[in-house]
Order: structure tokens, then C-alpha cells, then sequence
């Protein structure tokens, strides 16, 4: 789970070199000031505040580009009511440290929801490009808990892939965290067809996660546990369950689950646009990040920002407990008593490496949910329950040795 970068001494000066880059020129979209990255196959910007990755646009060397990625609705009104830094950018997929709400106090530490690294600014380290690889480095230093940051962002010639790093070094003790990949949801129900590896446990929100009180509603029930994501039960007394792998559907609420992914291989989720043809996948190591969070957000809040019209998908693979944030996922809980762990132990003295790829691929006509992935070296090749196949070049091996 944590892996040695370099001696101490080396790793300082490194970051003193990487701090000395000039600044790089950004681009407004959707209100926010962002870096830009590309190459013929993807274009990706990365949010100045919180370091959100959206617009990302995938398969430009198709002719028929794919952004799959949300952008909240409000972007663009300046809002001077929103309730956390979090939502001044909110689009895409985020690095969040401590992962969740953090609405309770540990150790003398109080964090914003999904951490300073989600609502405040990084600062731009180095853009490089060499050898068909385009690599865009960001660096934070949070105050809560002392400590630094990375976010590297690559992009290979010839893949329809994001590659993520963040290396975390000072930052010291337990914390969750993890990527909080946000989708646009459709509008036409039951299109997305959604997938992860397989999974020991899943459980519905221990509490209630949308309030009526504060003009919020949710369809699941309480602190379910469940198999299979096909049937997850639902609030309503004697209603049954919900097909969480067919989606959107029950406009009008809002509702988060968590899974456990077992911890062998590579772990992949997938979310296929079935009137589109194409796949959105998410790969990672089920050991460092060993849960996905399903938020499922289809115009279930009323208060501000949200209105009663966002409409979004978060596949988030994280290390926590649900979105409880730091005291929650650090202590005892009904994961950890299973022996899942919920936090990453952070060392001050050896950095944390985690890694992360997204990407998009074509599919075949009547291509439905994945419901297993085969890697090869290089590849990638996804089967659907008809056993239709779509294959993505895709260097997965990153994820375990670190390198491209």
C-alpha cells in the first residue's frame, strides 16, 4: 500500500526543482481557470481549485469524440452560497484526502468535505512531453495535516486512457481517501449499464444519506446489506429492490451504496452507454483502493446548489467508510469489524503512492453490461452477458510497477 519514491533527501530535492517550473497558461471553462493537457487521442482540463479533471474528451482521433465526464449544473451562476469549497468546481473525477463529509473533529483536526485538495488551489509544477508520453504535474500542501501532494496526469500516444498518480509525502496517520469519478447520468432511463469486479460485501448508507428536512430523498434503504447489485433493497417497506446496474432511474432521489471489491488482481468498474456505444472504464488496485462508492444523484436534492436538477453517476473508488469521512473511516465501524479496512495509515517518512487509470472504448451493437474483463499485456478486453467483447490498449501494469 505504500511504496518507497525515494530516500528522503532525494524526494526534497525533487519537489524543490518541481516547485521551480514557470507557470503554465490556463483556460476558463465552465467558470473555472484550468490546466489543459492533450494529445491526438484524449484532451483533458484540470480545475486550478480542487484539481477536477472535466471536460475530458476521449477517441478524438475517431472523428466521434466521447466527454463522459459531469459538470455541475451551477458552474457558471457564481454562487455565493454554496455550503462547501468542494462544490465551486464539482465535474469529473477529483482526488478527495480525507475522502467524505469530515464533519466531525479527529484528533484535533478539522477538514473540509473531501479534503483542502478538493476546494482550494494547486499550483502548477512541470508539463512535459517526451517519448509518445504527455504528462501534466500538480502539486497541494494542506494545513489540516501537514504534508504534500502530487498529482501527475498522463497521457499515452495511442490510448484512450488517463493515468493518475498522487503521491502523498509528510501527510502522517489514518485518513480515507480516493477518486470521486463523476459521471453525466442520461436521461433515458435504464441506458447506463454498470459493472465492477466482483465484490465480497456490499451495503446500503449506514444512515440516512437524503433528508426530506432538507428538501432531500432517497429510494434505498438503510444500512442494507446486499450481493448483488442487480438487487439492492429499497426503503419502501415491501417494495423489493433496486437494479443499481441499470440506470438512471427513480428520478427524484438521491442515494449512495458502497461495495467491496475482493482484493485479488485488478479491480475495474464499467459503465456502458448503451444508446451511444460506448464504455467507460476505471481501473485500479483493489489493495490500495479497495471499495467503490456508487453515487447515484438524480435530481434528489432541492436545497441550493442543486435545485432539484443535478443528474450525475459517482463511481468512486476509494479507501473509506461510505462518505462518513475521517473520524468514521479511521475508528471501528461496520467494515472494519469485517476486516475491511477503511483508511490508509500514512507515513511521514515514506511517501504513498496511488494509482488510478480511466478510459473510454468503442462497443459492438447490442454491447450490454460487462460482466468480466480479460487483461493481456497491453490490453484490455471487456465481455458483456451475450459474450460480446470490446478490447482497449491500455498499459495496466502501471498500476502495479508505477511506470509507462
Amino acid at each position: 500500500m505504500r511504496h518507497t519514491l525515494f530516500a528522503a533527501l532525494g524526494w526534497a530535492l525533487v519537489a524543490s526543482s518541481l516547485t521551480a517550473a514557470p507557470p503554465a497558461p490556463l483556460e476558463t471553462i465552465d467558470s473555472q481557470p484550468s490546466w489543459i493537457l492533450e494529445n491526438r487521442d484524449v484532451r483533458l482540463a484540470v480545475t486550478r481549485h480542487g484539481g477536477h479533471m472535466a471536460p475530458v474528451e476521449f477517441l478524438r482521433a475517431s472523428g466521434r469524440p466521447v466527454q463522459p465526464y459531469h459538470v455541475s449544473p451551477w458552474q457558471n451562476e457564481h454562487r455565493a452560497d454554496l455550503p462547501a469549497p468542494v462544490l465551486a468546481s464539482l465535474r469529473g473525477d477529483w482526488f478527495c484526502l480525507p475522502f467524505g463529509g469530515n464533519g466531525a473533529e479527529f484528533r484535533g483536526e478539522k477538514h473540509p468535505p473531501h479534503g483542502e485538495v478538493a476546494g482550494a488551489p494547486w499550483t502548477h509544477v512541470d508539463t512535459r512531453h517526451a517519448d509518445g508520453r504527455h504528462t501534466l504535474v500538480l502539486a497541494f500542501e494542506p494545513q489540516a495535516r501537514r504534508g504534500r501532494i502530487e498529482k501527475e496526469l498522463t497521457l499515452v500516444d495511442g490510448h484512450d486512457a488517463v493515468y493518475s498518480r498522487h503521491v502523498v509525502s509528510g501527510f502522517a496517520g489514518p485518513a480515507p481517501c480516493g477518486h470521486h469519478a463523476t459521471l453525466a447520468m442520461p436521461d433515458a432511463e435504464g441506458v447506463f449499464r454498470v459493472s465492477t469486479s466482483p465484490i465480497e460485501f456490499g451495503s446500503t448508507n449506514p444512515t440516512r444519506f437524503s433528508d426530506p428536512a432538507n428538501g432531500e430523498y432517497q429510494s434505498l434503504a438503510i444500512a442494507a446489506p446486499f450481493t448483488d447489485l442487480a438487487h439492492v433493497p429499497l426503503l419502501e417497506r415491501g417494495a423489493g429492490t433496486a437494479d443499481l446496474t441499470r440506470l438512471p432511474a427513480r428520478r427524484g432521489y438521491a442515494d449512495l451504496v458502497q461495495v467491496v471489491n475482493t482484493p485479488e488482481g485488478i479491480g475495474w468498474t464499467c459503465a456502458v452507454r448503451t444508446d451511444e456505444g460506448w464504455l467507460w472504464y476505471a481501473l485500479k488496485d483493489p489493495k490500495v483502493l479497495r471499495s467503490t462508492l456508487f453515487w447515484i444523484e438524480n435530481r434528489g436534492r432541492h436545497g441550493s446548489p442543486w435545485l432539484g436538477r443535478n443528474n450525475c453517476l459517482g463511481l468512486e473508488d476509494v479507501t473509506a467508510f461510505f462518505a462518513e469521512g475521517l473520524a468514521a473511516s479511521a475508528g471501528s465501524n461496520l467494515l472494519t469489524r469485517r476486516g475491511i479496512p477503511t483508511a490508509l495509515v500514512f507515513s511521514a517518512d515514506t511517501p504513498t503512492e496511488i494509482r488510478y487509470i480511466q478510459g473510454v472504448a468503442r462497443v459492438p451493437e447490442g454491447f450490454g453490461k460487462v460482466v468480466t474483463a480479460e487483461f493481456a499485456p497491453g490490453q484490455v478486453t471487456f465481455v458483456d452477458e451475450a459474450g460480446k467483447r470490446a478490447t482497449a490498449r491500455v498499459n495496466h501494469a502501471f498500476l502495479t510497477v508505477g511506470s509507462l
